[in-house]
């Protein structure tokens, strides 16, 4: 494995060990320069008339202010920033410390919570791993290139469904290698001389296909990616609108299987293989699932646990296709079996299923379970803090009637497509969470000013949040793989932008059908 490449996932959120000098050079002084920047649009939001503006609303302009420009430069970790943002509310009076820190205690952050653990027992025992490696072999795949790009690809979107996308990256990662260099080894017998891999336009297609697809394939559920959930509570707090877990999905995986397979086309056609087929990809497959060896008690149970929380968040929207959801039962599931509930129910499995009774060994110890990432989870209540703090100031109102100016647009369409490329933009200069923080609320505002219904714009937003494919900085995902040396940066660059303009047209497209099939438009 090339040395720049993070051994685990959390690692990728740091590339100064990825970078190049002239790079590392730049990020010092993108942070170094953030760090007094900062302060310096508080002072100077503060210090401006705004007298459209409560003083509540313009203070809260200028903590704002001074939380984007440091979510953006990144002086100090985004989380923390988050902290400062909800520290800053309380000491400048823009609300009280109950009001700041309440949401970091809403329910979403637990659904978060016992997802984050259930990803983290299916890591630790592997089922992960397990799950791509029997995919892989299916004899469908074969030593086709094509068709091994498509699964491997089509795996990394599935396994983002329901883990982090920054995981399922780092997982796949090495599975990409093993086939790379089987790739290599073939061509280096062909030609009687040896090949750089690095030099070959398959590894730029599988390496960023690691990327790409576990970004597309975290929309396909709420838990897929912290922006889905961003979206989903804002909506709720702010428009009153609630959207089930199943209800998400009815709209979301039609959508991932549209995207993907528009990935995969531009992935193969920039990046076409250099053979059809890759004599020695089957056998590398084979030999790794050999390696698993069979099914442990841990992985067993981790699928217990990952198989009861997925039935108890879909049961609900399953059974209203046949009661409605209005019935008594659908009323009473959701009061009692909220979506943050059940995570923590099937979390919780995870201390109770033994894997060896007599020394009272279960699936996951509490060691085990706390390296989950908290700042995701301190990142989210930042967001929540400040979003509710807009509409309570009526900031957001204030910022939705400009840019509602600004965009000239005043359709629900238009709107939409206006939220889903504002959020593309701002989730390459910062995280996908911050992304949606900034952008959702907003969109929600600017409809509920434009007098239409916030849902389409809302969601556009979310979804552009999570298609940050341009740069190394946009992404985790993007950080492990350029990190590994493999991927030059002006092809990262031309993928990217590529799918950055036109993917933002088909989500439109597609949420243009979809959304107004299902009641949501």
């Amino acid at each position: 494995m090339p040395k720049n490449v993070p051994d685990r996932p959390e690692e990728a959120l740091s590339l100064d060990g990825a970078l190049t000098e002239a790079e590392r050079r730049f990020e010092r002084l993108r942070r170094s320069i953030g760090l007094f920047l900062g302060p310096l649009v508080f002072l100077t939001l503060s210090l401006l008339p705004m007298s459209s503006l409560s003083s509540r609303a313009h203070t809260l302009a200028a903590v704002i202010g001074w939380v984007i420009v440091w979510w953006i430069t990144e002086p100090v970790p985004i989380p923390a920033t988050s902290l400062l943002g909800a520290a800053l509310c309380v000491l400048t009076g823009v609300t009280n410390a109950k009001g700041a820190f309440a949401p970091f205690g809403d329910p979403i952050i637990f659904l978060f919570v016992g997802s984050f653990i259930l990803a983290r027992a299916m890591s630790i025992h592997g089922l992960d791993k397990r799950f791509a490696y029997s995919i892989l072999a299916l004899p469908f795949v074969g030593h086709s290139s094509g068709r091994i790009l498509f699964a491997y690809g089509a795996i990394t979107a599935f396994i983002s469904m329901w883990i982090s996308n920054t995981a399922a990256t780092a997982m796949m990662f090495p599975i990409a290698l093993g086939i790379i260099t089987a790739l290599a080894d073939l061509l280096a017998r062909q030609k009687g001389s040896p090949v750089a891999a690095e030099r070959l336009r398959f590894t730029t297609g599988m390496m960023l296909m690691a990327a790409y697809a576990s970004s597309t394939g975290g929309i396909g559920t709420p838990v897929g990616s912290p922006p889905n959930l961003i979206g989903l509570a804002m909506l709720d707090k702010f428009a009153g609108v609630r959207i089930p877990f199943f209800r998400w999905m009815l709209f979301a995986v039609p959508l991932l299987v549209i995207m993907y397979a528009f990935l995969y086309v531009v992935m193969y056609l920039l990046h076409k293989p250099e053979v059809s087929r890759i004599k020695g990809s089957r056998e590398f497959v084979r030999a790794e699932v050999e390696k698993l060896g069979p099914w442990t008690r841990g992985q067993k149970n981790a699928l217990i646990a990952f198989l009861t929380a997925v039935g108890l968040w879909i049961l609900p929207g399953f059974l209203a296709l046949f009661t409605g959801t209005s019935s008594s039962f659908s009323r009473l599931y959701g009061e009692r079996v909220p979506e943050a509930v059940a995570a923590l129910f099937a979390a919780l499995l995870l201390f109770l299923l033994p894997l060896d009774w007599k020394k009272r060994e279960f699936t996951l110890t509490w060691r085990q379970a706390v390296q989950i990432d908290w700042g995701t989870l301190l990142l989210f209540g930042g967001g929540l803090t400040l979003g509710d703090l807009m509409f309570q100031t009526k900031l957001a109102d204030e910022v939705g009637r400009g840019l509602l100016h600004l965009f000239g647009a005043t359709s629900l369409w238009g709107l939409t497509l206006a939220g889903i490329y504002l959020a593309i933009v701002a989730t390459e200069t910062t995280s996908n969470t911050a992304a949606a923080t900034m952008v959702v609320p907003i969109m929600i505002s600017i409809a509920q000013a434009a007098g239409v219904n916030p849902i389409p714009p809302a969601i556009g937003a979310t979804i552009g949040a999570s298609y940050a494919f341009l740069l190394p900085v946009s992404t985790p995902p993007n950080a492990i793989v350029y990190g590994s040396g493999l991927v030059p940066i002006t092809k990262m660059i031309r993928a990217g932008a590529l799918l950055n303009i036109t993917g933002g047209l088909l989500i439109w497209a597609c949420l243009r059908i979809l959304l107004p099939l299902l009641g949501m438009a």
